[in-house]
């Protein structure tokens, strides 16, 4: 349960910002344009692409977590 509240503080903490995710130069040549809809587009499709490493890494650790804990109980219950 407390993982669950951790994990949904996470999500909420980082939804409710506004990010922006351009290098200078690309901010620079997209900010010359008078149409802001390929900046925001070129924005949305890097934070699309930043998002996959970071659920494959903690996919990883989630799993890691759970086959140690798994151990962790197996050992108690048989007392070892």
């Amino acid at each position: 349960m407390k993982l669950r509240v951790s994990f949904l503080f996470v999500l909420i903490f980082f939804i409710s910002f506004d990010i922006e995710a351009q290098c200078a130069m690309c901010r620079a040549v997209l900010e010359s344009e008078s149409d802001q809809s390929a900046a925001r587009g070129i924005n949305d499709g890097i934070m699309y692409l930043m998002v996959f490493p970071y659920l494959l890494m903690a996919g990883v650790a989630y799993f890691i977590w759970r086959s140690r804990r798994k151990d962790k109980l197996d050992k108690d219950a048989f007392g070892n």
